[in-house]
């Protein structure tokens, strides 16, 4: 069942720009913690809170792979408005300069040497 409440929880989660850019980076790749941190540049604790917001909505799966916990992008969520707008997401703001700038840097991020650090 649709519901008022899930439809809120999409639109909340999007309502931020740093959530929108994480989306948008993990459209690219699939992604833990740290890469996220390094690319935007904030603390382990902002990034997680912003991931598990996403992830609450229905947007974004984290999966664990031994050490690691891999967030990208839901592809069969929980949340019957999630699916619409994420397919939406997925066409819109290639071009926007920071977004691309944030693909340069998610693509160059390598776990290996940003959590061993």
């Amino acid at each position: 069942m649709k519901t008022m409440r899930d439809f809120l929880k999409v639109t909340k989660a999007l309502s931020d720009k740093t959530r929108v850019r994480i989306f948008k980076m993990l459209q690219q790749k699939k992604m833990c913690v740290c890469e996220v941190q390094a690319v935007l540049g904030m603390a382990q604790s902002t990034s997680s809170k912003h991931l598990k917001i996403l992830e609450d909505a229905g947007l974004i799966t984290s999966v664990k792979d031994g050490l690691w916990v891999n967030y990208q992008l839901e592809q069969h969520s929980h949340n019957p408005h999630a699916g619409p707008i994420i397919s939406y997401l997925c066409s819109v703001l290639d071009d926007d300069p920071e977004v691309k700038v944030d693909a340069k840097k998610a693509d160059r991020a390598n776990r290996l040497e940003l959590c061993s650090k």
